[in-house]
């Protein structure tokens, strides 16, 4: 077992859950991004979500696609992204996953990208836009340096596909709880409960809720079927207005919904 399962398995055995935070290298700086992932990890987010900004976002909602777009047009490089995952885990313990589309991976080189997270401290990749069918190079990359990596499940997704997906991933399978793009929603889409089931069904025992967790009354509900809830949008938003110590507040909250 990992650093990213076991963090979630030791959340549930002493939570009712955990709570997993994702923030976008380079925004509104490189090192106010690195702060924030901090922040979030000294207030009660066990597994942090780093996302790489990519000039096709196509299935992050408006808060974070602005603020990726904003850090690209700052000059955010990939090294960057190695940069910041070097000095989150130099400063905090919690485990450190990055979120990149595909193209840039393999673009940078998958042995090499493999090779240079390692050296960062990082612990696996979540993959958005790749699929375990798809997926050789990385799951072999990912085996040489017990990198864990993280596919995503959907609502519409098959059984048979959901089997590959849970047997492809490592940390934990992302379940994807509302059709569409991310960002915060009102109520969590019901649909979450059931691909759950499925997942579970299919042999996952790490499954985390994404996609439109935005209260701590909603990291609550996740967790009641769930073994993570991850949150992004709100704390993107959170640090847009409020800096870091807005994300700060909002971590704080959002992790009383872990609390059983």
């Amino acid at each position: 077992m990992g650093a990213v399962e076991q963090t979630i398995a030791n959340a549930n055995r002493d939570r009712s859950g955990a709570l997993v935070g994702y923030l976008p290298v380079g925004f509104p700086t490189i090192a106010d991004s690195i702060d924030a992932a901090v922040a979030l990890a000294e207030n009660g987010v066990d597994v942090i979500e780093l996302g790489l900004p990519y000039s096709d976002p196509v299935m992050d909602g408006p808060a974070i696609q602005k603020a990726t777009q904003q850090a690209l047009a700052n000059g955010f490089r990939l090294q960057d992204g190695f940069d910041a995952v070097a000095q989150i885990t130099s400063r905090v313990s919690v485990p450190v996953l990055m979120m990149s589309y595909w193209n840039p991976i393999m673009q940078f080189g998958v042995d090499r990208f493999a090779d240079e997270l390692v050296a960062a401290g990082g612990a696996g990749i979540i993959t958005p836009d790749l699929v375990s069918d798809e997926a050789a190079d990385w799951i072999a990359a990912s085996q040489r340096t017990s990198l864990d990596r993280v596919f995503l499940a959907a609502p519409s997704s098959s059984d048979a596909r959901l089997v590959r997906a849970v047997g492809a991933s490592t940390g934990f399978v992302y379940a994807v709880s509302t059709m569409g793009i991310t960002g915060a929603r009102s109520d969590v889409d019901t649909a979450a409960k059931m691909l759950v089931a499925r997942l579970r069904a299919a042999g996952s025992t790490s499954a985390c809720v994404g996609l439109g967790i935005s209260t701590a009354d909603q990291v609550r509900e996740v967790l009641r079927y769930a073994d993570g809830a991850i949150v992004g949008s709100v704390f993107v938003s959170a640090l847009a207005t409020g800096g870091v110590s807005a994300v700060a507040k909002t971590a704080a909250l959002l992790s009383t919904g872990t609390l059983a």
